[in-house]
């Protein structure tokens, strides 16, 4: 019996230098335990923005 993996998909970002800062500036801001965890968060909150009435790429 194997473990079931929290996060089973991986994927691979090239991000620019003011990004992966960003990224790391936002992790310590709130405190996250990882800087994956930290993606994940921004990619959740961007999504979440992405289905507003007020998103002008609808």
């Amino acid at each position: 019996m194997s473990k079931e993996t929290v996060f089973p998909v991986k994927k691979l970002v090239n991000l620019t230098e003011d990004q992966a800062k960003r990224i790391s500036d936002f992790r310590f801001e709130k405190r996250l335990a990882s800087e994956n965890e930290a993606i994940r968060v921004l990619i959740g909150l961007g999504l979440d923005a992405s289905r507003s009435k007020d998103d002008p790429t609808d």
